[in-house]
């Protein structure tokens, strides 16, 4: 691979844990399932458009503009917003205003946020006197949910109520009825609300917290739901952000990047296993008036870890969790938690991923070299939702060696303390998750046949190709003889030099090959000539999509410049050329859309001076 063309690389992230599948160079095998990728994109992305002109054309209801009561709710907010949030919270109210039914999605790390825009919009919605629906995936979180909303409306004449099976049968048919009548606002729940004996009066937003997580059944009983009236849908699963980009032509989105300004990073330790250290990080936390999670991944030897850390803590109360307790067990155990009722809760990796426990800020990992990356990631997210520093310990068995990528793995997730890091590299994993969740499970297994990388390009091209957004400038190739490297004297560490490579060879213009420039002086010094030679090959690639030039390639000293879109050339600038050019410039007998420069042996930088010259006199 020519290292100009060392853009064309990519790294491959598919499932974690799992090796790719190899093609042999030159068999057909691979240009098949891109084939096959890029016929399911190109069908989803029509899908999708179909979808979304759908919805641009249908007519919904139009709410007013804020009036003094929903100043006065948002004024009661606790914190302040931050510049992601107040963002979104603008595009929400201006899809609420307009008169097509709103349909956006809001992607935001667990606490950025989220929930405050929902209530901002839903109290919007009651104010025009509509009625809201808020979905929840558990009965535990619409609890939450329910308690939130009630501690910031509560001094407004407006009813929410509450509907799962925590409620009882009385209270049910009386929400179920409040719900026809209209006489109740607003109503938080499980699926229960999409059942068939559920119906409004005059149902204007529908809310639903990450819809990934409901079933089949539920998903088509939310399309029923959502035709003419706004929704709005929040997740914490990282969305990437080319997806994002791609989606934005076709999906109203709005991402989260920001933390809440109080909030602290987690402080995480990578421990050889041991009592002690387990006692000291227990009372460290209830001294402070916190709670712990304690993560232990084996529902057979739960019981004797719940009766080590009694003994090893005599003054905590423990309690333990773990998937296979019935529904209602696991609820109560985890309600108690919430409420404060005990100190350390002994779990698998049931605990809820959206649960929001502000006053648990340890968490303590068992064996964390048994899992991968993303799950560490949102293990270790379960702490530190409030203002409070939160530690994780994750911790490998003592006197035993560790594998060089369990190890690895630690690594990683000790160095990506800083909020919002579920957007970055090491979060590959949960954005292929994320992709997967947002464009169907069936795209999953396309994502892994040809990597998240290309998967992502070939979705926006189909996007673009069927919005009608055609991309000005193609890719042009070049291949030039010249002895442009970056000497190991210069860059040392291979990891680094390939970025670079990758990162001369994907500019777009010449104001970001100057800033490359200066970075490399910056973090590495003085460039030498070998590498200038790559700048200069940076600057010619800016220069050939300017003139759409598909091909400049190199032979024996001749150089052939191939146009791809003539009709932008200006045939008389090429016949002045070739006049002034003393025989160096010819037009191509093999190709009517080239015309060939003789160069001779130079070196690359006068090359690419000698032909930048030349070449920029056909530009306008």
């Amino acid at each position: 691979m020519p290292i100009e063309q060392a853009n064309l690389v990519q790294r491959y992230i598919g499932n974690e844990g799992q090796a790719p599948h190899l093609d042999s160079v030159g068999s057909k095998v691979w240009e098949n399932r891109k084939k096959r990728v890029s016929k399911s994109v190109e069908e989803l992305a029509e899908r999708l458009i179909r979808i979304y002109a759908r919805r641009k054309n249908a007519r919904g209801f139009s709410f007013p503009s804020d009036n003094e009561w929903q100043i006065q709710f948002e004024a009661a907010f606790p914190y302040e917003e931050t510049e992601d949030q107040l963002k979104c919270i603008e595009e929400v109210k201006r899809d609420m205003e307009s008169s097509k039914p709103m349909d956006r999605l809001v992607c935001g790390d667990v606490g950025f946020g989220k929930t405050e825009i929902a209530m901002r919009a839903c109290f919007k919605a009651i104010l025009a006197g509509k009625q809201v629906a808020f979905l929840a995936p558990t009965t535990i979180l619409a609890e939450q949910h329910f308690e939130n909303f009630l501690e910031r409306a509560g001094d407004f004449p407006i009813k929410v109520a509450l509907l799962s099976r925590l409620v009882d049968r009385k209270t049910k048919n009386a929400v179920i009825k409040g719900l026809a009548d209209g006489s109740i606002d607003m109503v938080i729940g499980t699926h229960r609300i999409l059942q068939k004996d559920v119906r409004f009066k005059d149902l204007g937003l529908l809310v639903v917290d990450e819809e990934q997580r409901f079933g089949v059944k539920d998903k088509e009983r939310l399309k029923e739901m959502k035709v003419g009236i706004d929704c709005l849908t929040l997740t914490a699963t990282p969305i990437p952000r080319t997806l994002h980009m791609s989606l934005l032509k076709i999906r109203d989105m709005s991402v989260l990047q920001t933390a809440p300004l109080e909030r602290q990073p987690i402080q995480t330790f990578v421990e050889e296993f041991s009592p002690e250290l387990v006692a000291r990080a227990i009372r460290n936390e209830i001294a402070r008036g916190g709670q712990i999670f304690y993560l232990h991944n084996r529902i057979e030897t739960l019981p004797e870890v719940e009766y080590f850390i009694r003994q090893l803590v005599p003054e905590a109360i423990v309690e333990s969790a773990h998937g296979k307790l019935n529904g209602q067990d696991l609820e109560s155990i985890m309600h108690r938690f919430i409420h404060g009722a005990f100190h350390v809760l002994v779990s698998t990796t049931i605990i809820e991923n959206g649960i929001d426990i502000p006053n648990v800020n340890t968490i303590i990992i068992d064996r964390s070299d048994n899992y991968g990356i993303s799950q560490l990631y949102q293990l270790k997210g379960r702490v530190g939702r409030s203002d409070r520093q939160a530690y994780a310990y994750l911790l490998y068995p003592d006197k035993r060696a560790l594998s060089e990528i369990a190890m690895k793995r630690l690594q990683i997730i000790s160095d990506f303390t800083e909020l919002g890091s579920g957007f970055k590299i090491a979060m590959k994993d949960l954005e292929v998750r994320g992709a997967g969740n947002l464009l169907g499970r069936e795209q999953s297994g396309n994502i892994y046949a040809v990597g998240f990388d290309l998967y992502l390009k070939l979705l926006d091209d189909a996007v673009s190709r069927l919005s009608g957004i055609q991309n000005e400038e193609e890719e042009p190739y070049l291949e030039l003889e010249y002895s442009g490297y970056i000497p190991d004297s210069y860059i040392s560490a291979p990891m680094i030099k390939m970025e670079i490579y990758k990162r001369i060879a994907s500019v777009w213009t010449q104001g970001e090959i100057d800033s490359l420039h200066e970075e490399l002086e910056e973090r590495f010094g003085p460039l030498p000539d070998e590498a200038l030679s790559l700048l200069s090959l940076a600057e010619m690639r800016v220069l050939c999509r300017k003139l759409s030039i598909g091909r400049l390639q190199e032979r024996a000293g001749i150089v052939t410049v191939e146009f791809s879109k003539v009709s932008k050339i200006s045939a008389e600038k090429i016949l002045r050329l070739i006049r002034e050019s003393a025989g160096t410039i010819r037009l191509s007998t093999e190709k009517p859309n080239a015309i060939r420069i003789q160069t001779k042996a130079i070196g690359l930088k006068e090359k690419s001076a000698y032909l930048k010259e030349r070449l920029s006199l056909l530009a306008d």
